[in-house]
Protein backbone atom coordinates (compact mmCIF):
# COMPACT_ATOMS: atom_id res chain seq x y z
CA UNK A 1 0.00 0.00 0.00
CA UNK A 2 1.16 3.27 -0.96
CA UNK A 3 0.18 6.67 1.74
CA UNK A 4 0.50 10.24 1.35
CA UNK A 5 2.96 12.44 4.03
CA UNK A 6 -0.33 12.60 5.53
CA UNK A 7 -1.68 9.07 6.10
CA UNK A 8 2.28 8.14 6.73
CA UNK A 9 2.30 11.11 9.79
CA UNK A 10 -1.14 9.54 11.16
CA UNK A 11 0.13 6.04 10.92
CA UNK A 12 3.45 6.48 12.50
CA UNK A 13 1.58 8.87 14.99
CA UNK A 14 4.01 11.64 14.28
CA UNK A 15 3.33 14.95 12.62
CA UNK A 16 3.94 15.87 8.40
CA UNK A 17 6.41 18.45 10.17
CA UNK A 18 8.32 15.84 11.77
CA UNK A 19 8.27 13.41 8.62
CA UNK A 20 9.57 16.65 6.55
CA UNK A 21 12.09 17.75 8.93
CA UNK A 22 13.44 13.82 9.45
CA UNK A 23 13.59 13.86 5.58
CA UNK A 24 15.54 17.43 5.30
CA UNK A 25 18.12 16.07 7.74
CA UNK A 26 18.52 12.07 6.18
CA UNK A 27 16.81 10.09 8.42
CA UNK A 28 14.68 9.26 5.61
CA UNK A 29 16.67 7.91 2.57
CA UNK A 30 14.49 5.11 1.62
CA UNK A 31 11.61 7.40 0.82
CA UNK A 32 10.65 7.23 -2.78
CA UNK A 33 9.00 10.48 -4.23
CA UNK A 34 6.45 10.11 -7.34
CA UNK A 35 6.06 11.90 -10.45
CA UNK A 36 4.88 15.16 -8.85
CA UNK A 37 7.89 15.13 -6.77
CA UNK A 38 5.54 14.11 -2.94
CA UNK A 39 6.96 11.92 -0.51
CA UNK A 40 5.47 8.62 -1.13
CA UNK A 41 5.43 6.31 2.18
CA UNK A 42 5.16 2.26 1.94
CA UNK A 43 4.01 -0.58 4.39
CA UNK A 44 8.00 -1.15 5.00
CA UNK A 45 9.00 2.26 5.62
CA UNK A 46 6.87 2.15 8.98
CA UNK A 47 9.38 -0.12 11.05
CA UNK A 48 12.34 2.54 10.11
CA UNK A 49 9.95 5.46 11.08
CA UNK A 50 9.44 3.31 14.62
CA UNK A 51 12.83 2.99 14.87
CA UNK A 52 13.87 6.04 14.45
CA UNK A 53 11.06 7.05 17.09
CA UNK A 54 12.38 4.68 19.12
CA UNK A 55 15.90 6.20 18.90
CA UNK A 56 14.99 9.74 19.82
CA UNK A 57 12.38 9.02 22.40
CA UNK A 58 15.56 7.32 24.26
CA UNK A 59 17.31 10.29 24.01
CA UNK A 60 19.68 9.90 20.50
CA UNK A 61 20.50 12.51 18.72
CA UNK A 62 19.05 13.80 15.22
CA UNK A 63 22.93 13.77 14.30
CA UNK A 64 23.38 10.22 15.06
CA UNK A 65 20.93 8.26 14.12
CA UNK A 66 21.60 9.85 10.51
CA UNK A 67 25.01 8.28 10.76
CA UNK A 68 22.74 5.23 11.57
CA UNK A 69 20.67 4.96 8.95
CA UNK A 70 23.76 6.14 6.71
CA UNK A 71 25.52 2.94 8.02
CA UNK A 72 22.04 1.03 7.07
CA UNK A 73 22.22 2.23 3.34
CA UNK A 74 25.82 0.86 3.15
CA UNK A 75 24.94 -3.11 3.93
CA UNK A 76 27.03 -5.50 5.71
CA UNK A 77 30.41 -3.31 5.99
CA UNK A 78 28.77 -1.63 8.63
CA UNK A 79 27.10 -4.25 10.93
CA UNK A 80 29.75 -3.74 13.62
CA UNK A 81 29.20 0.04 13.13
CA UNK A 82 25.08 -0.57 13.91
CA UNK A 83 25.73 -3.04 16.40
CA UNK A 84 27.86 -0.64 18.64
CA UNK A 85 24.70 2.02 18.27
CA UNK A 86 22.68 -0.16 19.98
CA UNK A 87 25.16 -1.00 22.63
CA UNK A 88 25.57 2.58 23.55
CA UNK A 89 22.49 3.02 23.46
CA UNK A 90 21.72 0.15 25.93
CA UNK A 91 23.76 1.33 28.49
CA UNK A 92 22.14 5.14 28.04
CA UNK A 93 18.43 3.17 29.09
CA UNK A 94 19.58 1.57 31.70
CA UNK A 95 21.54 4.70 32.93
CA UNK A 96 17.94 6.62 32.70
CA UNK A 97 15.85 3.68 34.45
CA UNK A 98 18.58 3.58 37.30
CA UNK A 99 17.89 7.67 37.67
CA UNK A 100 14.43 7.05 37.51
CA UNK A 101 14.23 4.61 39.91
CA UNK A 102 16.16 6.81 42.32
CA UNK A 103 13.60 9.51 41.81
CA UNK A 104 11.22 6.66 42.45
CA UNK A 105 12.85 5.88 45.72
CA UNK A 106 12.71 9.83 46.59
CA UNK A 107 9.08 9.91 45.77
CA UNK A 108 7.85 6.72 47.69
CA UNK A 109 9.47 8.19 50.54
CA UNK A 110 7.98 11.53 49.94
CA UNK A 111 4.71 9.68 50.23
CA UNK A 112 4.89 7.47 53.61
CA UNK A 113 6.33 11.27 54.84
CA UNK A 114 3.06 12.58 54.10
CA UNK A 115 1.12 9.24 54.66
CA UNK A 116 2.72 9.25 58.49
CA UNK A 117 2.17 13.12 59.35
CA UNK A 118 -1.58 12.97 57.81
CA UNK A 119 -2.24 9.56 60.36
CA UNK A 120 -0.06 11.86 63.13
CA UNK A 121 -1.89 14.94 62.52
CA UNK A 122 1.34 16.93 62.17
CA UNK A 123 4.89 16.42 60.49
CA UNK A 124 6.21 17.69 63.49
CA UNK A 125 6.96 13.62 64.12
CA UNK A 126 9.44 13.81 61.44
CA UNK A 127 12.98 15.53 61.70
CA UNK A 128 13.38 16.58 58.08
CA UNK A 129 12.82 19.20 55.97
CA UNK A 130 9.23 18.29 54.24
Amino acid sequence: MIYTIAQAAAKANLTTHTLRYYDKEGLLPFIERNNSGNRVFKDKDFESLSLINCLKNTGMSIKDIKTYMDWCTEGDASLNNRLDVFIKQKDVILEKINELKNHMNTINHKIQYYETAIEAGTEAIHKGAC
